[in-house]
């Protein structure tokens, strides 16, 4: 008789790759439309207002520093994703990778959230805005949702 450990499925590789995935991948959307398309803010917009072209090129040099690491993020994801994929004990479930997506984003969104606007003050949602809280608020609330959606989808991805 086989050892039932062999045939019991293991979501955790497609989970992890999922997470790091979506922690890569909200960070682009952050930067690409809250930095770049909207302007709302720079890595440094907070302590360092890019209001000199020097001080908009030093912001701009953070911001290349914040899409490089989510690019690594990003790729190692994708690397995870691979070594999970080819693994007969790792059931393809499309569920279990999108909850862990969400998971990835809503991590990314709490943990930039909490220390980068709130505990640093490196920048808010918003930096120009006569009152940060609302915004900041909501990228919180948004990635508490995508959490509890990411949850969700994980539960029920399982086999």
């Amino acid at each position: 008789m086989p050892n039932a450990d062999i045939l019991r499925p293991h979501r955790t590789p497609l989970v992890a790759a999922g997470i790091l995935l979506g922690a890569g991948l909200g960070g682009f959307v952050d930067g690409i439309v809250l930095h770049q398309i909207l302007q709302w803010h720079n890595m440094l917009s907070g302590q360092l207002p890019p209001d000199t072209l020097v001080r908009a090129k030093v912001n701009m040099y953070w911001d290349g520093l914040f899409h490089a690491a989510v690019w690594v993020l990003t790729a190692i994801g994708l690397a995870m994703l691979w070594a999970a994929t080819g693994r007969a004990d790792v059931p393809h479930s499309g569920r279990t990778l999108a909850g862990g997506l969400l998971l990835g984003w809503g991590m990314f969104n709490v943990v930039e959230g909490l220390i980068d606007h709130a505990l640093l003050g490196l920048h808010h949602v918003y930096e120009y805005a006569p009152n940060h809280l609302p915004a900041d608020l909501g990228f919180l609330a948004f990635g508490l949702a995508l959490l509890l959606a990411g949850g969700a989808l994980v539960r029920a991805g399982r086999v």
